[in-house]
């Protein structure tokens, strides 16, 4: 099984996307297709018999333009027909890959490919994994295109306009007593409707252009859409005119009228609205833009003990690369010489740069501050840690919540309606209309199929989508699928795990309790012989000493007991470490500390004795204690009506003092790995919308069972496939964030379906001309065409909007959260 991404040119409402995907999915082969009209991709799951280069054929046959870039690269070292096989091969293996051919004669390869799936880079990698060297191209392809889209789109604008306001001057200076005269006493009436239709021409033919290729093919197809209405208004409003110049005759008296300015301000207008588009879609994918430019361009990799400055692309695992202060870690990797502080705040959110030595880890796109490092590369291209989380933001963008196919299957059918709603008005005009009845019907049917254009319907959710999910990155949350937004909106409980979800996931040194002897050297003698063990809780012990700058000494005669404790000779004593079993067993006393040591318990810390000597010398205690901000976020997840369980493998006792100090009164205690899903269905049937928090590993089958899996992600160990979205930073105020982001974007995307449903259904009647009986007044064909564009422009305004949302605060209260159904918080 295939998944590409396909760039398509010439989709401008949702009929469009049905359209294409009704297409793609008929295929043999084909799973699934989704298209996104916001971003302009198809993306499809297929296996045999569909290939690549079907698929591009069904939609260049749906009537729309894949987008497929073609380059010549150069490829060093090739010597026979043998090395051209191995290099063709290589390329026609890399998904997306549309013909890859190889001459050994010019030393090229030419490729046929689809950058949204396969980039340049990729393509040059490939042929260097063959053993070859490519030469590296600059240009960047797709924003070229982007570009030029964008440049093209502005000249005819600019183009149409020049044209259009002199036939506007015309048309409308001929209405106009005063200066009818005037205009008449320069060419006669049908002169100036002459001079109209030449200026109106190159408008609608060639810069209108698009509309009537993709009106026409839509129309072939039986799939009426936007460009359609389009064409067939602006088409008839210039084929009436035409008719009514050439043979006037033909037309019952009064009707021989001039809709030439109608036909070029359609035209315009909406060329205008799509220029707006385009530069408001542009703004919605800046998170990408901005997570793109944290990517270093080059490596200094050290080859033959000298360091060489490579594309970035160039870099394999295993190259050994130098980062000097101030610049950009270019890969993943392993630091092996030096020692620095590294900002690594795209990351973890936290604005303090870390120590970087010998073995500890370097992040991709993270900034070196101060010191020099060489490291090993680990992961590169596609496989480091910003290029999951770039892969994460994308392919949450590109994919369709329940809402969106909704709204794509209404509107499906409501351009054939509006259709038949024309046809209908049409006939009613000409039939039951007051003289002219031909021109009544004329203008009100026109108005009728451009006010009822359904861009803004098919931008209402992908746009909303692409904005949400870029502010959710840059808060630190990533939504890996689209739908999640839609889904945590409506959650009302909120399930934790407890071990690394809402405890740090490591023992930590709480509590020290001095019974005799000097604190530091009790604590260092205890800590040196806990060197020798493996457990965690000896661990947890050695860095508490060693935070405290405390220097351990040396230990012989090392014995340890499995279950009890640990023995060594530390300074010429013996020192014991152990649990009460293990001192009442060497006969130490411990009814000094009894109080202590219940209270700790109760605390589920776990005691820790120190006997030197035989003699009792302290108790210490080791717990996993909670994240920071975890009794905050609970506390707002709580205020926000929302419902708070902790679901943990623990023994109760544990686990009830831990959500005690969580705040947390629902509690899943001793629940075994595979069980946790179970539970999680349980809540379900019993009518609650769960989202369950874990570490997306042990807890992966909870993660999938819940309505919304939210997995936390710190670091390295971000890419976790079984949580729906994925909270970077791993503090759990980021779910209350999320939260409220969802609900937000939901709103959003709930306001543009009303705004543009609500506006096609309140401005039909009044273009059909139901409001004329009863004021005299018929909607304008050139103010239908302008309220159509400015829907659109509205429904992404209304999306960018989404962009100033601020996490925390305002935007966590109750209100926000709960969406005006507040669940209360229940301790069943």
């Amino acid at each position: 099984m295939q998944t590409i991404e396909i760039g398509v040119e010439g989709m401008s409402c949702a009929s469009c996307v049905g359209r294409i995907e009704r297409a793609l999915s008929a295929q043999p082969g084909v799973s699934t297709a989704q298209v996104n009209l916001a971003t302009g991709k198809a993306t499809v799951e297929f296996d045999q018999p569909a290939t690549t280069g079907t698929l591009i054929e069904t939609i260049r046959d749906a009537g729309y333009r894949p987008q497929v870039q073609s380059e010549e690269v150069p490829v060093i070292g090739m010597s026979c027909g043998s090395c051209v096989s191995k290099v063709e091969r290589a390329l026609n293996k890399l998904p997306g890959m549309i013909r890859a051919s190889v001459n050994l004669t010019t030393q090229k390869a030419v490729v046929e490919f689809l950058s949204d799936t396969v980039s340049l880079a990729r393509i040059h990698q490939a042929i260097r994994d063959t053993g070859y060297e490519p030469q590296a191209s600059e240009s960047d392809t797709q924003a070229e295109d982007q570009n030029k889209e964008g440049i093209d789109l502005r000249r005819k604008v600019i183009f149409a306009a020049i044209l259009t306001i002199p036939v506007v001057l015309i048309a409308m200076g001929k209405m106009i007593p005063a200066l009818e005269a005037l205009y008449i006493s320069v060419l006669p009436h049908r002169g100036w409707m002459t001079l109209e239709w030449l200026l109106t021409t190159p408008v609608l033919f060639y810069a209108g252009a698009r509309f009537f290729r993709s009106g026409y093919a839509e129309l072939r197809h039986a799939n009426p859409g936007m460009n359609s209405l389009v064409m067939i208004g602006s088409g008839a409003a210039y084929f009436y005119s035409v008719a009514a110049l050439l043979v006037p005759g033909f037309f019952p008296a009064g009707t021989a009228e001039s809709y030439f300015e109608a036909a070029a301000v359609i035209v315009t207008l909406i060329l205008l609205g799509r220029y707006f588009e385009h530069i408001a879609k542009g703004r919605t994918s800046e998170a990408i833009k901005k997570l793109l430019q944290l990517q270093a361009k080059t490596a200094r990799v050290i080859r033959d003990n000298e360091a060489v400055e490579i594309p970035i692309e160039a870099v394999v695992p295993g190259d050994r690369i130098q980062v000097r202060p101030g610049e950009r870690v270019p890969v993943d990797g392993m630091v092996e010489e030096g020692q620095s502080y590294v900002d690594e705040s795209m990351i973890s959110g936290e604005p303090v740069p870390v120590a970087k030595q010998k073995d500890t880890e370097l992040v991709g796109g993270t900034i070196n501050k101060n010191g020099s490092l060489t490291f090993r590369a680990t992961r590169v291209g596609a496989d480091t840690v910003l290029a999951q989380i770039i892969k994460m933001v994308e392919s949450a963008q590109a994919e369709k919540p329940p809402i969106q196919e909704l709204a794509d299957k209404i509107a499906g059918v409501f351009v054939p309606i509006v259709m038949v709603i024309a046809v209908l008005t049409f006939i009613t005009w000409f039939t039951f209309g007051p003289a002219p009845a031909l021109s009544f019907a004329f203008v009100t049917t026109v108005s009728v199929l451009l006010i009822a254009c359904p861009c803004a319907m098919g931008l209402a959710t992908p746009t909303a989508i692409m904005v949400g999910t870029g502010k959710g990155a840059e808060m630190g949350v990533l939504f890996r699928k689209g739908a999640a937004l839609e889904t945590l909106a409506r959650m009302d409980t909120v399930v934790l795990d407890k071990t690394g979800t809402l405890t740090r996931g490591r023992p930590e040194l709480t509590d020290f309790i001095l019974v005799e002897g000097r604190e530091d050297e009790v604590l260092a003698w205890m800590a040196a012989v806990e060197t020798e063990s493996e457990h965690p809780i000896g661990e947890a012990i050695v860095k508490g000493a060693r935070d405290r700058g405390l220097t351990l000494p040396a230990i012989s005669e090392f014995q340890a007991e499995p279950g009890y404790g640990i023995q060594a000779q530390v300074a010429g004593h013996r020192i014991n470490v152990g649990a009460d079993r293990y001192m009442r067993r060497l006969g130490v006393e411990l009814d000094s500390v009894a109080d202590h040591s219940v209270s700790l318990a109760e605390k589920a810390k776990t005691p820790l004795y120190v006997a030197i000597d035989g003699r009792l010398a302290a108790l210490v205690a080791v717990a996993d204690p909670l994240k920071e901000g975890a009794v905050e976020a609970i506390a707002a997840l709580k205020g926000a009506g929302l419902r708070v369980a902790m679901l943990t493998g623990d023994n109760r006792a544990t686990a009830e003092a831990i959500a005690q100090q969580a705040g947390i009164e629902r509690v899943f205690a001793e629940v075994l790995p595979e069980q946790k899903a179970a539970e999680i269905k349980r809540l379900q049937g019993e009518g609650a919308q769960v989202a369950f928090v874990g570490d997306g590993i042990n807890d992966a089958p909870a993660l999938a069972q819940a309505d919304v899996g939210i997995a936390i992600g710190t670091g390295t160990d971000i890419a976790i496939e079984a949580g729906d979205l994925v909270l970077m930073r791993g503090d759990l105020r980021g779910i209350v964030d999320a939260a409220a982001l969802s609900r937000r974007t939901r709103k959003t995307i709930l306001g543009n379906f009303v705004w543009a449903y609500g506006y096609n259904l309140a401005l039909i009647p009044v273009a059909a001309g139901v409001l004329f009986p009863f004021t005299g007044y018929l909607l304008n064909p050139m103010l239908a065409a302008g309220a159509m564009s400015l829907s659109s422009v509205f429904v992404l305004t209304n999306s960018l909007r989404l962009g100033r949302f601020k996490p925390g605060g305002e935007n966590t209260t109750a209100s926000t959260l709960s969406d005006g159904n507040v669940v209360q918080a229940s301790a069943s």
